[in-house]
């Protein structure tokens, strides 16, 4: 007798849970961005090659002039810097070196002075670099200045707390007529595995007058960076090869969102979150959120897009700085019980599933997703302390996964007529993917739960 021949089956892997929808209002983010201008220079992300990652020096007398934006940078701007490096081929112990040059605009020496920066690789090999590796870290920890996970996080978190990394000058004088390099910072990759390092710079600056800048890639001689008047060569030189082609504004179909190299408009987004009219926010209007860094198709029903717009950018990378990197947001919130009842809420930053349609609500994974979308610093003042009593400021670091609800920042507790103001800060980091929300949700009252009459 011969047997059925018995095929081995795979059984079907089990669906993923459905995302939970949570019914509460998703609103506009009040305020908007200043008119600061942002030198973004994220393309190409992974760096391939030497040559000009960004320039804003005028196009006229320059052998390669589409190598130029063009842009004069005169009072408050800043730079945006991130890049990734993964060595020579054939080579185990490279270094990329990136340079920071600028030159006055006119005939007159031009003072810049540095009101803030950081930098940070992913991995240093030599102590005097500052870094932040990747560390799988808890979902909310403390923020005591030394908690971070990779050179994004680490960058926004010492530029929100007004920290100055001592590799960056405080202050430079430009002479007219002649290339300054402000600062030179090694991308090393010997001794890792993979051979893949990054890293992150911001910088603040107010000049006295108009310059122009770029940010210059080349690569060195055994781990010496490039002799200091080389620049000059590099800059009247190519562009590093750019990555990434976007989809043209308006296009329908896949959106494939780029990385910037270009001028922003925009460094920091005020604003004051209150009902409409009023000059306060009612704690009846919980559960309400509000998008932090939403984007094109990625409104979370609110319409709001916060990208910077780009005054100037190269052809074939980001036309509008999608995610606003390196943009702080400074958020006030003066909250008050208008009901008759004491009121516990809840401050949240939440990272909901990117959706442009209303739905109610926001969608959330019962259990968050693997890909990591925040790894950064959130500073709230006026949260409750010990006693129900208003708290000064709390900083902490969160790592966020898709779909991820919470933790919150903290509770805050009102009794029936009573205010707080609240105020939340953060720099939108490096290595984040967006947008995020900022909620406000209710608590349930215990019997024994008192409420500050602050």
């Amino acid at each position: 007798m011969i047997l059925p021949l018995l095929l081995a089956t795979t059984p079907p892997a089990p669906a993923a849970p459905a995302p939970i929808l949570r019914a509460q209002t998703v609103a506009p983010l009040p305020g908007g961005l200043d008119r600061v201008l942002v030198v973004n220079d994220n393309n190409p992300e992974l760096i391939s090659g030497p040559g000009i990652l960004l320039s804003t020096f005028p196009k006229a007398g320059r052998s390669k002039p589409d190598a130029h934006l063009d842009v004069a940078l005169n009072g408050r701007f800043d730079l945006f810097s991130h890049h990734v490096y993964a060595g020579k081929p054939n080579s185990l112990d490279s270094t990329l070196w990136l340079a920071v040059v600028a030159e006055p605009r006119g005939d007159q020496p031009v003072t810049l002075q540095l009101l803030g920066g950081s930098t940070a690789l992913s991995q240093a090999t030599d102590k005097q670099q500052p870094d932040a590796p990747f560390l799988p870290l808890p979902a909310l920890m403390p923020q005591d200045g030394h908690v971070y996970s990779g050179p994004g996080s680490r960058v926004a978190t010492e530029l929100l707390a007004r920290q100055r990394n001592t590799l960056i000058p405080e202050r430079w004088t430009l002479a007219p007529g002649r290339l300054s390099t402000l600062i030179v910072l090694p991308i090393p990759v010997k001794g890792l595995d993979p051979l893949l390092n990054g890293r992150n710079l911001q910088l603040r600056l107010q000049s006295s007058g108009p310059v122009s800048l770029a940010t210059l890639a080349a690569y060195g001689r055994d781990d010496q960076p490039p002799a200091p008047g080389s620049w000059g060569t590099w800059l009247d030189g190519d562009l590093s090869p750019k990555e990434h082609q976007p989809t043209p504004r308006g296009a329908s179909g896949r959106m494939v969102y780029s990385r910037v190299s270009g001028v922003q408009i925009g460094s920091i987004w005020s604003g004051t979150i209150t009902d409409p009219g009023k000059p306060y926010l009612s704690t009846s209007r919980a559960p309400i959120s509000w998008p932090i860094a939403s984007l094109e198709r990625g409104s979370l029903g609110t319409g709001q897009v916060q990208t910077a717009e780009l005054k100037a950018f190269y052809p074939g990378t980001a036309w509008a700085a999608h995610g606003n990197y390196g943009v702080e947001y400074n958020l006030a919130i003066p909250l008050r019980n208008t009901s008759k009842q004491p009121v516990t809420l809840e401050l949240a930053f939440e990272s909901p599933l990117k959706t442009d349609q209303a739905q109610g609500g926001l969608r959330f994974n019962p259990k968050p997703g693997q890909s990591v979308m925040f790894r950064g610093t959130v500073e709230a003042t006026g949260l409750d302390g010990s006693g129900g009593t208003s708290t000064g400021r709390r900083s902490v670091h969160l790592v966020q996964r898709v779909g991820q609800q919470g933790p919150a920042l903290g509770t805050v507790s009102l009794a029936p007529g009573a205010s707080r103001q609240l105020r939340v800060r953060l720099i939108y980091p490096a290595d984040a993917t967006p947008p995020q929300v900022l909620s406000l949700l209710p608590v349930k009252q215990s019997p024994d739960q008192p409420a500050s009459s602050h």
